[in-house]
């Protein structure tokens, strides 16, 4: 079943539920579909890694804002945020440990015989083609520096 498909179906979930935070999110995730789709031309769905990025970035958003909140003292606006990260979160493949990211970096940079700061870039590339999906780019980011380091 496509995302589209999902998140349609889990409006309505919310609509009975009267969720109105997992339905503001939701519709969220929605409008950044259709958008997503109306930008690439007249395509029927997105790519599963599109609809990750997609995800990943709206989740992004939703921690940023409540980060900026918190930082203002607005711990009131910060928290609608945090949950409604949560609810995104759901449709994202399970996100891996700082362990596990560091394993898979380490494990990259044995196969490649990657070394300094100078492979950076290459390193970050494959692992983030690698992970994806399941850990940030900020994550891998400081892990790639700690390792290479």
């Amino acid at each position: 079943m496509s995302l589209q498909t999902t998140i349609n179906e889990e409006i309505k979930n919310a609509m009975r539920a009267k969720d109105t935070i997992a339905l503001e999110s939701l519709r969220a995730v929605k409008s950044a579909i259709l958008l997503a789709l109306t930008e690439g031309g007249a395509k029927e769905e997105l790519a599963s890694e599109d609809e990750i990025k997609l995800l990943q970035r709206l989740v992004k958003q939703r921690k940023d804002s409540a980060a900026i909140y918190l930082q203002q003292g607005r711990a009131d606006l910060a928290e609608p945020e945090l949950l409604q990260a949560t609810v995104i979160e759901k449709f994202l493949p399970k996100q891996l440990s700082e362990a596990e990211v560091e394993t898979a970096v380490a494990q990259i940079i044995a196969a490649n015989g990657f070394a300094g700061m100078a492979s950076m870039g290459q390193l970050m590339g494959i692992a983030s083609k690698q992970l994806g999906g399941s850990a940030d780019g900020k994550t891998i980011s400081t892990i790639v520096k700690k390792l290479l380091a």
